[in-house]
């Protein structure tokens, strides 16, 4: 979770930099050729600002979001944050093992997913032995909870 809060404040230190320091820079320089109405560079930096501006307003929203998770507060018996699943894929007959993460630690390859990716919205809430139906891009796939760890069992 530090790691999450860590990238979150380095993005917003960087965006912060280039709204307050670059960007002014940029705009003062464009306006030194003159014609505002003409001038692309002008345009190309107020254009920016105004997307530095919006991604300021997602960061701070988001780290908000992930200092308000309270850990002792996830459940000890079911799938949330931080838990360990493996599924037993009923169609292929093959064990998986993904862990829950927020959507800036996911990482598909490494089994990694997001509690808001299709699969972690559908195991949210879910107990071991229990069978999940989830709709992917690629259709229907079956599972079964085969093992469950939370995050107060295993690591963080």
């Amino acid at each position: 979770m530090e790691s999450v809060r860590k990238k979150l404040q380095d993005e917003l230190a960087a965006l912060e930099d280039e709204l307050h320091f670059k960007l002014p820079r940029e705009i003062q320089k464009a306006r030194e050729f003159g014609d505002l109405r003409e001038n692309a560079e002008y345009k190309a930096a107020l254009e920016r600002q105004s997307i530095v501006q919006a991604r300021i307003a997602q960061v701070r929203q988001r780290l908000g979001e992930v200092e308000s998770i309270d850990i002792s507060k996830l459940p000890t018996d079911r799938v949330a944050y931080g838990s360990t699943v493996v599924l037993y894929d009923i169609d292929t007959e093959e064990k998986i093992t993904y862990r829950l993460v927020t959507s800036e630690e996911s990482d598909p390859e490494n089994g990694k997913i997001s509690t808001v990716s299709p699969i972690g919205q559908a195991l949210m809430g879910r107990e071991e032995g229990d069978a999940v139906k989830v709709k992917t891009p690629k259709g229907f796939r079956n599972f079964e909870i085969y093992r469950l760890t939370t995050i107060h069992e295993g690591e963080d």
